[in-house]
């Protein structure tokens, strides 16, 4: 089938870059967002997230005419929904956006449509994805009912891409693409081979939906493995970075750096998708997922102790997003980390955070080198490059601690 017209719903850090690679491909592109202000930035072919590269591309694209943004959906060959999937209280996943979504496209949605959901879920979204579709739109048949003979095919298709990489790996990386029938797999990735260079490879729609849980599921795991290492090394006096640089020398081993925690909208999230709909199961899932969460409190109790040595300590924290060099502070540990100590009130709180200079924040920002006079205490919460460069004479008669272990 020929696609001549995409629609992403959703034009956040995945959606957007998405919309604008298939309009470089000069496909007519709409984009859908809630946000009137990020619509509006976007026609002006400007961005409202921060992403190598994106800006071009959407102001070329949208100078073509090949990409527009609107807060209602339009008819389209194809629909992609890119919208978030949070959680709940108790890590219960919160599909009202992809529901919500769902109430928005059914309108304009017609017989040879494909739905593609891209958002990361939990296993079985798709499918509670096609039985709200088919609740809105009783004259259209779906793949639930009919099978192969639907009306409507569709499919899901987890974004796998790194921040700050975005437009390069939507590109290059093998994408997994879960149909609901054969049909509608194919179709998905007639879809993506628009752009992808990468291998596109057909499953079905659940094992796509777990498929990218068990990647940052396994990631977690990993990571949590190094953060409780750095625990167990501060308990026994051990400097856990030389002993991570040693024991990697083995041939078959490779830890990862342990951190304040785990952030981003997806390795902090997705493992909890996992325990949500097998609990007894998921031991080492959920498990690790403890371990990364309790990392925050673990540094904050390392600075509260700390700053007992002072009277009126002033505490600089360097970085608050999820992780270095970019702008990005979903499920951010640093960005908790800071919040928790202005709440607790210990010291006064200084943060320099260099990809943030124009987001606004419940406090201020400080460049590096005000907090690095100012700060009796100094918490590296973030590697940023900008960091790594600190002079040592600039660190004396400071109280470091230094999560990420960038600091010589």
């Amino acid at each position: 089938m020929e696609f001549n017209t995409i629609s992403v719903i959703g034009l956040g850090y995945i959606g957007l870059p998405t919309a604008a690679v298939f309009a470089s491909r000069k496909k007519q592109v709409i984009g859908v967002d809630i946000n009137q202000q990020a619509v509006d930035t976007i026609n002006e072919g400007n961005i409202h997230i921060v992403e190598p590269d994106l800006d071009m591309v959407v102001r070329a694209t949208v100078t073509e005419g090949y990409l527009k943004a609107t807060t209602i959906p339009e008819p389209a060959d194809a629909f992609l929904i890119a919208v978030p999937t949070p959680f709940k209280s108790d890590h219960i996943p919160d599909l009202s956006y992809i529901e919500a979504a769902c109430k928005a496209i059914a309108p304009v949605l017609a017989k040879n449509n494909l739905v593609v959901l891209e958002s990361t879920s939990p296993v079985g979204a798709t499918e509670q994805l096609a039985s709200w579709l088919a609740a809105l739109r009783p004259d259209l048949s779906f793949p639930q009912q009919f099978g192969e003979n639907s009306d409507i095919r569709i499919a899901h298709c987890p974004e796998r891409v790194l921040p700050g990489h975005v437009l390069t790996e939507l590109v290059l990386n093998d994408r997994v693409i879960g149909g609901m029938t054969s049909k509608c797999s194919d179709m998905a990735a007639s879809l993506y081979k628009t752009f992808v260079k990468g291998e596109c490879i057909i499953t079905n729609a659940r094992t796509a939906e777990m498929c990218k849980l068990t990647e940052n599921s396994f990631r977690d795991v990993n990571i949590a493995f190094a953060n409780e290492l750095s625990i167990i090394c501060d308990k026994l006096a051990i400097n856990v970075w030389e002993l991570i640089q040693l024991a990697n020398r083995h041939p078959r081993v490779n830890i990862l750096q342990p951190g304040p925690g785990v952030g981003g909208h997806c390795i902090a999230v997705d493992p909890w998708f996992i325990v949500s709909k097998t609990p007894a199961e998921a031991r080492l899932i959920h498990a690790a997922r403890k371990v990364n969460d309790s990392k925050p409190f673990w540094i904050l109790d390392k600075i509260v102790a700390k700053a007992k040595r002072f009277k009126n300590p002033i505490i600089g924290c360097l970085g608050i997003t999820f992780k270095a060099n970019i702008d990005d502070i979903r499920e951010s540990p640093a960005l908790r980390i800071v919040q928790q100590l202005i709440k607790m009130n210990v010291g006064e709180v200084v943060v320099c955070e260099p990809n943030l200079h124009r987001r606004f924040l419940e406090f201020s920002l400080y460049c590096l080198d005000e907090v690095l006079e100012k700060a009796d205490i100094l918490v590296v919460l973030v590697d940023h490059d900008e960091f790594k460069s600190i002079s040592g004479d600039a660190l004396k008669e400071k109280v470091v601690i230094d999560s990420r272990g960038i600091l010589k």
